[in-house]
């Protein structure tokens, strides 16, 4: 895993133990569905900035949903590393194939 993703999850962590009221990802733990509506507003900003075109815009929205999205994985006791497993086990596996095995 990136050096980031584990710095920012070492940080998420260890905000679980701060007030929500000095803390912003203490907030959204405190908050749980706020939690989760901040990831489906970061997600629509990111398709609208990829359906305009827009790199900066792009990469910066793409930021904020994997930051709230981290804030989900950690409130939830799971890591960016849970995450990139996966994304392993499915590599060299075909989308369609993986997907039918859900079923």
């Amino acid at each position: 895993m990136s050096d980031i993703l584990k710095e920012l999850a070492a940080i998420l962590e260890a905000r679980k133990s701060e007030s929500p009221d000095s803390s912003y990802v203490a907030s959204l733990y405190a908050k749980p569905d706020k939690m989760l509506e901040k990831i489906g507003e970061e997600a629509v900003e990111t398709i609208i900035a990829a359906k305009n075109e827009d790199r900066e815009q792009i990469i910066y929205e793409t930021a904020d949903l994997w930051f709230h999205s981290m804030v989900m994985l950690a409130q939830k006791g799971l890591s960016p590393d849970d995450v990139l497993n996966e994304l392993a086990r499915r590599f060299g596996v075909s989308g369609h194939d993986e997907k039918a095995s859900r079923k």
